[in-house]
């Protein structure tokens, strides 16, 4: 039996992304890994009340932590959460050995990119593996994206 695309599965959907990330970062690997989260958390993400813009990923003394993320209290709830509290992510060892080498030893960044319930309806995070971009890095993609637009609406006209 063929499994369903996930745009037509009603649990699929995307909570929060980061759409920042691919202009700043150059983004070389990324991996899902589970969320850690209380249940006012994950009523409040059912509302779509989330931001991961301004967060980053960081292996701390063998775990891996999701920093300054932000989930909107719930209002109706009977114990509240930490608005920003730092949320534990769910990798395997040899996940974490690889991403406290690659942050460690070759100084790339952990960027979350998506945050989103996955077809079963649990709460997922994409983490990119990225380097920063620089000022001139960011130039070059932009002027590449409005090349490859301008070169699409030209072929469009000659057709």
């Amino acid at each position: 039996m063929a499994r369903k695309p996930k745009s037509a599965d009603p649990n699929y959907k995307v909570i929060a992304e980061n759409r920042r990330a691919r202009f700043d970062y150059a983004i070389e690997d990324d991996l899902e890994c589970g969320v850690i989260l209380t249940g006012s958390e994950v009523k409040s993400l059912r509302e779509n009340t989330s931001n991961i813009a301004e967060s980053y990923a960081a292996v701390e003394d063998g775990e891996l932590w999701l920093v300054n993320s932000y989930i909107a209290p719930y209002e109706r709830a009977m114990f509240p959460h930490e608005e920003r509290r730092r949320r534990k992510l769910l990798v395997s060892k040899r996940e974490l050995a690889r991403l406290w080498n690659v942050t460690q030893r070759q100084g790339m960044t952990l960027v979350p990119l998506v945050m989103y319930f996955n077809h079963k309806g649990i709460a997922k995070l994409k983490i990119g593996i990225a380097k920063g971009k620089k000022t001139v890095d960011k130039r070059e993609t932009e002027a590449k994206r409005d090349w490859n637009r301008q070169k699409q609406r030209l072929l469009k006209q000659g057709s």
